[in-house]
């Protein structure tokens, strides 16, 4: 497995790659976390890929990670309603914030990205699921 070199944002610190247990309670055999060498004192770590190791995303503080939890959660509302697919609601999200598709996964947003998604994703739902409703 090639090495990544990831760097915490928030204190510059090398991450590398760990069980997930060492973030998390209880975790499935297999679950890894980037985290911050600095942990817990600078809490940032991301999910890792089982596969392939990679990041799910960019590493992020508490606050962060419950801003992608809660765009996630607004996300799958609009397929678990049956407004749209779920491959359907990402296509969506990409448009609604003009992003190229290498760009458009909530592991990657800032916390404003993540209340714009929380916020198109509500608009959405109470227009009632037109796909016509705009950023």
């Amino acid at each position: 497995m090639k090495r990544i070199n990831i760097k915490c944002p928030y204190c510059g610190s090398q991450a590398f790659l760990r069980p997930a247990s060492v973030v998390h309670k209880h975790t499935a055999p297999g679950e890894e976390v980037y985290v911050c060498a600095r942990f817990p004192a600078c809490d940032a770590y991301v999910s890792a890929h089982r596969d392939s190791h990679l990041p799910m995303g960019t590493l992020a503080d508490k606050l962060l990670r419950q801003k992608r939890r809660q765009a996630h959660i607004a996300l799958t509302r609009l397929w678990e309603q049956g407004l749209m697919t779920r491959k359907e609601a990402y296509r969506w999200l990409q448009v609604q914030l003009g992003l190229p598709e290498s760009e458009a996964h909530i592991g990657r947003f800032s916390a404003y990205r993540c209340e714009q998604v929380i916020d198109l994703c509500g608009r959405f739902v109470r227009a009632g699921g037109h796909k016509g409703v705009a950023a």
